[in-house]
């Protein structure tokens, strides 16, 4: 045995912390968000260097980030939503109607009604995964045509304009607080919430360790089915906190709303670090995905880049964070074994 296995480690406590945040795909996933925001300032200063693109940056992403952060706790369960864009699109006109049929109706009721109507759109979702054991991909990929159905058929050609609803409410879209959108503020509220009780709480926990190894969860003796439909229940209420931003943020709402944004949701999840096969990953990594794709969708056309190029970008994103997990699960694994193997 040489002096260099003898001598202990002189690696401090500090180095060690440094070395877990330079290897997580979360600093990673911002590194590239913010080289993304310079290259397209120096193209266009008025990118960011602008009331109008310090706003736009901050606000765009109001909508896409209480989607992914609800995606990724169905994800870490091994388990996917695909029914979220539908969800907003009911949710966003039932926000409409709300303030058409009830004119008196407070502004906080109707964020309240607008997550509760997700949930429990949600938790119908949720009871035929965990309790009729169908594969959470073919359950919610039916439950988006029926729920896009349900709003197709109530909105009709209807369609809610700004002058339908309250001043107070339409403000929110551009109200600011120390040039902080307030939108975003309710998102990076949630994202603090739902981030702490996955972080802290043992049913957060319990999650991670239901998609880690779900037949391993049943042996412990955990409450898979009941943490399934939780899962489900949370992505559904932050599906509908979505819809009312959405319509508080364009204002209008038409029988497009939401559609084909679950796609989004899911890619901002997986980019961000939560991997599609359970069991890993944040949703601090899923909100900086989510702000990441948001940013390169507006940034592109600004450095010339064309439309087809713009959706291939966000492809192999995608693609990259997928392998990037299979090849870092293979090494963790083959790392564990010869461990073991010394042992």
């Amino acid at each position: 045995m040489t002096d260099l296995m003898l001598r202990p480690s002189r690696v401090s406590p500090v180095q060690r912390a440094a070395g877990t945040v330079l290897r997580s795909r979360e600093v990673a996933v911002a590194a590239v968000l913010v080289a993304v925001i310079l290259v397209t300032t120096l193209k266009s200063s008025s990118f960011l260097f602008s009331s109008d693109g310090w706003r736009d940056l901050l606000l765009t992403p109001c909508i896409l980030v209480p989607l992914a952060i609800g995606q990724t706790v169905v994800i870490v369960t091994r388990n996917v939503d695909l029914s979220v864009g539908s969800v907003l699109g009911l949710t966003a006109y039932l926000t409409g109607r709300l303030f058409l049929d009830h004119p008196g109706l407070p502004i906080v009721a109707v964020f309240v009604i607008g997550m509760l109507a997700g949930a429990v759109l949600g938790a119908v979702n949720g009871v035929l995964v965990a309790f009729g054991k169908v594969p959470a991909l073919v359950i919610t990929l039916g439950t988006l045509y029926i729920y896009r159905g349900i709003f197709l058929t109530w909105a009709g050609s209807n369609r809610i304009n700004a002058s339908d609803m309250p001043e107070g409410f339409l403000n929110l879209g551009t109200a600011s607080i120390l040039t902080i959108p307030v939108l975003i503020i309710i998102a990076l509220v949630v994202l603090a919430v739902v981030g702490y009780v996955l972080w802290t709480a043992r049913g957060g926990r319990e999650l991670y360790a239901i998609g880690s190894d779900p037949d391993a969860a049943k042996l412990y003796g955990l409450p898979v089915t009941r943490r399934v439909l939780t899962a489900f229940v949370v992505s559904g209420a932050l599906a509908g906190l979505a819809g009312v931003v959405y319509t508080a943020r364009y204002g209008t709402v038409s029988s497009g709303a939401g559609y084909g944004i679950e796609l989004q949701a899911v890619g901002a999840a997986v980019i961000g670090g939560v991997a599609i096969f359970g069991g890993s990953g944040t949703v601090w990594g899923a909100a900086i995905g989510a702000f990441l794709l948001v940013t390169i969708n507006r940034a592109l056309p600004i450095v010339g880049i064309q439309d087809f190029w713009q959706q291939a970008v966000v492809g192999a994103l995608i693609i990259c964070a997928v392998v990037l997990d299979r090849v870092l699960s293979v090494r963790q694994a083959r790392r564990l074994v010869e461990a073991r193997e010394l042992s």
